[in-house]
């Protein structure tokens, strides 16, 4: 049906020479896509497991270079051995390098999770900042990490623009732009700010679900009517089935402890088989 009815979207349209999108027609299409994906994932959410500022801070600076679901298996260990700041910041180099190893990179994540805990203690008496401007002075902490802890621990809108994120938004042609500053900021003028965390959760799920970077299951797309990127990926319903992840592909998910609506399965533990 995806197959079908994209058709007649923006992807013909400007095939077929039509005068080029408006920027009202496009901001009226984004809104759109905006509410079937919240239709197609009413239980969208962060992917780290966390139970605090502090825990979702540290697991964002670690998710860097790779995966949500290896994060959230080694945190546990983090999180059980130094639950906080002050714990964290007198520990011992080496036996954190340990217990983050299996992230990447664990040498300069050491650095940068031991440094935002010791500011966090001489700075901000031991609790993470609710401030974008306080929250970008930590070590190893950028705006896309700021908006995810903003956005999800402390309830203050925000865009978060990472690969999957800058990747979608330009396939939907809602920016040109590769900077993730310019990103935020155009996509901002979009949108009300009320939807910006959720948009993130909604386009980076679609990213890891359905739209991805070398092959996107464009012939299972619900929005594939929508976007002016029809047929770059596989058209063909079947085959595109075939390349759905996690619960649209009957997979298990990334968090090991997922929200009580999350309709797919728990990922397993460190070292499961």
């Amino acid at each position: 049906m995806a197959k079908k009815s994209a058709a007649a979207g923006p992807a013909a349209s400007k095939a077929a020479g039509a005068k080029p999108e408006s920027r009202l027609a496009m901001i009226r299409r984004a809104r759109r896509i905006n509410r079937e994906l919240a239709e197609v994932y009413p239980y969208a959410h962060p992917e780290l497991d966390f139970r605090n500022p502090f825990e979702l801070l540290l697991a964002t600076v670690l998710s860097a270079q790779t995966t949500d679901l290896r994060v959230n298996q080694t945190t546990p260990a983090l999180f059980a051995a130094y639950p906080t700041p002050e714990d964290l910041a007198a520990a011992n180099p080496e036996e954190v390098e340990q217990i983050i190893r299996p992230t990447g990179f664990f040498r300069a994540k050491t650095r940068s999770v031991m440094g935002i805990a010791a500011a966090l203690r001489d700075e901000f008496g031991g609790e993470v900042p609710g401030r974008l401007e306080d929250l970008v002075k930590l070590p190893g902490v950028g705006r896309k990490t700021a908006n995810v802890v903003l956005g999800n621990a402390f309830g203050v809108p925000g865009i978060t623009v990472d690969t999957h994120f800058g990747r979608l938004v330009r396939r939907f042609g809602w920016t040109e732009q590769e900077d993730p500053e310019k990103v935020e900021a155009e996509i901002c003028a979009i949108f009300p700010k009320s939807e910006w965390t959720m948009l993130s959760h909604r386009v980076v799920f679609h990213g890891r679900r359905i739209c991805h970077s070398r092959k996107p299951a464009c012939g299972a797309c619900p929005i594939a009517p929508l976007c002016p990127s029809y047929g770059e990926g596989e058209i063909d319903p079947e085959k595109a089935q075939k390349l759905l992840k996690y619960e649209k592909g009957g997979f298990p998910g990334q968090r090991l402890s997922p929200p009580p609506d999350y309709p797919g399965l728990p990922a397993p533990p460190l070292g499961a088989a």
